[in-house]
């Protein structure tokens, strides 16, 4: 069984401030470690995670709709005509 994994839209959020925090806010100094460049890295990673969640949503919207019509004829002779789109 195939299991296909993608950054959602929350995960995406939450590295860009995890991001934001280190790069911005944090000021500690750890041996070996650049917390800012840290920082940087997450919220370049949230960030694309945004772009391929939105395009995915969107993408998504789209294949998923449907369009209904509905023709009746009433008693008086003219044809009616429904048609509605409905988004899955």
């Amino acid at each position: 069984m195939e299991v296909k994994r993608k950054m959602s839209l929350g995960a995406s959020l939450f590295l860009l401030a995890a991001g934001a925090i280190l790069t911005f806010a944090v000021e500690a100094e750890v041996s070996g470690i650049d917390v800012n460049v840290v920082g940087i890295i997450l919220m370049v990673i949230g960030a694309i995670g945004l772009l391929f969640s939105l395009v995915y949503m969107s993408r998504s919207r789209a294949a998923s709709s449907r369009t209904v019509v509905r023709e009746e004829e009433p008693r008086d002779g003219r044809v009616v005509r429904e048609e509605r789109r409905d988004v899955l």
